[in-house]
């Protein structure tokens, strides 16, 4: 299994160029299931999730092809998606176990085959994220579902309908699925208190360049009317602002100076703010936005996870990384997920001084972090300790990362680029 080496205290300086979101580009991958035409997705990411969505498409029937160059002369930026028939509509569970996001297969299938059985998902293991919202979803589209024998058996022979649906949380991936089924779905649908997130927003884009009637963009509050069928497309994925934002304190927490391009300093609004409080210099460019300290080291500032517009769950571990090393204290809560703090451990192996109260973390800073041997828990967790290994002093070993390589593209190879003492070693 691979592991990766730091040797820190390198200051990060150059240019990195920022891909497609993978929270993005998963739903639109399975919203090539809602048509039997070419559905063309450019600048995707190349991960290992993409490939297990691929993979997930290839088994229901989907002709899944890569094709054309990214600026950084790798293959396989663009993906073309065609669906003439649906074979098979059972997601497997050696499929689904691998990530989460599969369970956006569910919608489609029902709303175009009137059947769908998918696996109960898997994914990183940062608490229960239980799929109670698709499936009550579903119920009042019309649809019957049942558990059973670890799946998600949901059928819908005379099809969905439309109806009025409000959820009780903001979820993204129940409003991303309830979304792609009422496009074919009969009548009207509305969604009320749905996610806002720009990677929804972005479906929801592709979905009407499908030919689907869709209102409210980006707003709580989406009105889909049905039509009968579904077009092709070509869409460009959106930036991924996560990644925007973990180069962004990757920057910051080196003392370094860093031009983020291909992305725009709009998406990692709810970062730029605490970070800018907390001494960090962004200023927009030509071509994205550089990220630089002001030279007065970085001060411990208090952030809360919250749906978008609020500070992402997705970037706390980093912003963590960012203030074990921050003058003063800081106090981190996660409102999303409750067992989002599996990376304090491995942290406090590094020197970093961290004490959780239930869902909120004190954070004092220390001098210096000590490198130091550490086990990557999720996808997240992992590069806020490839960011604590870049401050530390000495070296530092991130065992199980596989679980980056699901959500960032050539992770060492980017910060190496930059300056880094980084490399990936096998077994």
């Amino acid at each position: 299994m691979d592991r990766i080496r730091i040797r820190g205290g390198e200051p990060l300086k150059g240019q990195v160029s920022i891909v497609g979101a993978k929270n993005a580009a998963l739903p639109l991958m399975a919203a090539g299931l809602l048509t039997d035409e070419t559905l063309s997705l450019g600048n995707l990411p190349q991960l290992i999730d993409i490939a297990t969505m691929a993979n997930m498409l290839n088994q229901h029937g989907a002709g899944v092809t890569l094709d054309g160059n990214g600026a950084d002369g790798y293959a396989g930026r663009t993906m073309s998606i065609r669906t003439a028939d649906v074979t098979n509509t059972t997601a497997p569970y050696d499929l689904v176990r691998k990530m989460r996001a599969s369970v956006l297969v569910l919608g489609p299938l029902l709303a175009r085959c009137g059947r769908a059985d998918v696996s109960l998902p898997g994914g990183c293991a940062i608490g229960t994220r239980p799929v109670n919202l698709h499936i009550d979803g579903l119920r009042e589209l019309g649809a019957e579902v049942e558990i059973e024998g670890g799946y998600i058996r949901a059928t819908a022979p005379r099809g969905l309908k439309g109806a009025e649906i409000r959820f009780p949380v903001v979820s993204v991936g129940a409003t991303e699925n309830l979304l792609m089924a009422a496009t074919l779905a009969k009548g009207e649908t509305v969604l009320d208190n749905a996610a806002r997130e720009p990677e929804v927003a972005d479906l929801a884009n592709c979905l009407i360049a499908m030919g689907a009637d869709i209102e409210g963009v980006g707003t709580e509050r989406l009105v889909i009317r049905g039509t009968d069928r579904l077009h092709g497309a070509d869409y460009r994925v959106m930036p991924d602002r996560i990644e925007t934002g973990t180069y962004a304190i990757a920057a910051a927490v080196t003392g370094g100076d860093l031009e983020l391009v291909d992305t725009d300093i709009s998406l990692v609004g709810a970062v730029a703010e605490p970070l800018a409080e907390s001494g960090v210099e962004l200023s927009e460019t030509d071509k994205g936005f550089r990220v630089r300290r002001n030279g007065a080291g970085i001060a411990g500032v208090d952030v809360m996870t919250q749906p978008y517009p609020g500070f992402p769950t997705d970037m706390q571990a980093q912003m963590m990384a960012l203030m074990t090393v921050a003058s003063g204290a800081s106090m981190i809560t996660e409102t999303i997920f409750e067992n989002r703090f599996m990376h304090v451990p491995e942290l406090s192996r590094m020197g970093a001084n961290i004490t959780v109260h239930g869902s909120s973390a004190l954070v004092r800073g220390v001098p210096a972090l000590t490198g130091a041997p550490v086990m990557a828990t999720d996808l997240r967790a992992s590069v806020s300790l490839v960011i604590a290994g870049l401050a530390a002093e000495g070296e530092t070993i991130i065992n199980r990362v596989y679980h980056l390589d699901r959500g960032y593209e050539r992770l060492e190879r980017k910060l190496a680029g930059c300056g880094a003492d980084i490399e990936r070693l096998g077994d």
